[in-house]
């Protein structure tokens, strides 16, 4: 980064603090008599927890000291866990409509913590309170005053962006290519401690030790061999996401292939038969090893520019960005394997245009919103369209790819975020998936 971006960054994550997200703080409602959830059998106290996106209910349950079992089930669509840690208490990561009983034991006068310890979750509204006995003073427990909140939500702010080990989808390059012309790629699958945010390690899985996976990029006609090994402590495989390949490369044991197991190798080689915005990614125990960190961007060829855009000033790429979107897993609430305030900036300067290509690898659809300049979109899941279409917030569900072109037009840091408002911000300050695009003359 030139040292005019450096200076920009100075003011501009200020700026992004105050100006660029006006986000609701949502208000629960207080359901702390848990009625109708709560029932005394032989001494024991019982109560029933639901988990869902993004809340834990009843946001607040008041009950005697003794015996309690909790009836936790998770009603989202989304795999969700309860952990309450001064008990070191916690579920099983729980798949929709899974529930699990949790026994707590005997449990005296205090006040407790709930949340869902899934990287992100609590963040976004996911905690409750267990009061038991007198439960202490709950007399402004918990809350801030505008003035305490303000500060709290800068100094978040102030620390974009911050460094943290690990960069993923740097573009990999071929570790040879053959006399017959077919690029070769190393890729292994690995068990790693990844930072997502400052401080914030997590247990990853990883292509070639970084999340996301380095991107493989080929072109049209050309010949690919992946020589790919697992290294992990469970069997995996790759499957090509948006990608044309034969049908016993297509990585969806066992059908296509027999798994993977830990310790051994597979070839996949297939040629590139036409251009493509696509993705590789485990298709063995996928609800996990995706959003844990399996996916990588894998480009063919080059997405034209519309000759619609082209007479706008659209004439040539500066800039070409693949944001991986994911929600879930370890990973959790991200942008290319990393949380605010620890995601990537990128700068355009005024007349630049910079081309993004949207992968969603999580769970749920983001609306993804960049504050200026105005999106084109020009191709989605790596087929062009006829005719480019306008957008400032695109909703991309899981598994789709949309490639964008944005112009730097105005000078200033605009902000770039999921616009489901729980992924974004909360009163503690912007968190998870959120970036800036800043435009210099």
């Amino acid at each position: 980064m030139s040292r005019a971006d450096r200076s920009v960054l100075g003011w501009g994550a200020f700026a992004v603090a105050i100006a660029a997200l006006v986000l609701a703080i949502f208000g629960l409602q207080d359901d702390s008599s848990a009625s109708g959830g709560e029932s005394e059998a032989g001494g024991v106290t019982e109560v029933d927890v639901s988990l869902s996106e993004w809340q834990i209910g009843p946001i607040m349950t008041e009950i005697p000291a003794g015996e309690v079992v909790l009836n936790v089930t998770n009603d989202g669509t989304m795999v969700h866990n309860l952990s309450i840690p001064a008990l070191g208490v916690k579920t099983a990561d729980l798949q929709p409509g899974q529930s699990e009983q949790l026994e707590l034991g005997n449990v005296t006068d205090n006040q407790y913590d709930m949340l869902c310890e899934i990287a992100g979750h609590a963040a976004s509204g996911m905690t409750a309170q267990l009061m038991v006995g007198s439960g202490g003073d709950m007399t402004g427990a918990g809350s801030m005053d505008w003035q305490e909140m303000d500060r709290v939500m800068e100094d978040v702010a102030l620390e974009y962006p911050a460094k943290t080990e690990g960069i993923g989808g740097k573009l990999m390059e071929p570790t040879e290519v053959t006399a017959d012309g077919t690029k070769v790629f190393d890729v292994t699958a690995s068990n790693v401690q990844w930072e997502v945010e400052p401080g914030k390690f997590v247990d990853a899985m990883a292509y070639n030790g970084v999340v996301p996976g380095p991107e493989i990029h080929i072109e049209v006609g050309d010949r690919i061999r992946i020589n790919f090994k697992n290294e992990m402590d469970e069997s995996t495989d790759i499957h090509f996401h948006g990608i044309r390949v034969p049908n016993n490369m297509d990585g969806v044991d066992p059908y296509t292939q027999a798994a993977v197991a830990p310790g051994e190798s597979f070839v996949y080689e297939f040629d590139a038969l036409e251009p493509a915005v696509g993705i590789y990614h485990s298709h063995h125990n996928a609800q996990e090893q995706i959003p844990n960190g399996l996916f990588g961007a894998f480009t063919i060829g080059e997405m034209p520019i519309p000759e619609y855009l082209q007479d706008k000033g659209y004439t040539k790429v500066d800039k070409k960005v693949n944001m991986v979107l994911n929600d879930a897993g370890t990973i959790g609430l991200s942008l290319n394997g990393k949380s605010f305030p620890a995601t990537e900036p990128y700068t355009l300067r005024k007349g630049e245009v910079m081309m993004v290509n949207y992968f969603n690898e999580g769970l749920t659809a983001h609306p993804m919103h960049l504050h200026q300049p105005m999106g084109w979109i020009v191709a989605k899941d790596g087929q062009p369209l006829d005719f480019p279409m306008p957008g400032d917030t695109i909703n991309i569900a899981p598994g789709e790819r949309y490639t964008v072109l944005y112009k730097g037009t105005d000078v200033g840091v605009w902000a770039w975020h999921c616009h489901i408002l729980t992924h974004a911000e909360s009163s503690t300050g912007m968190f998870g998936m959120v970036t800036a695009v800043i435009v210099t003359q």
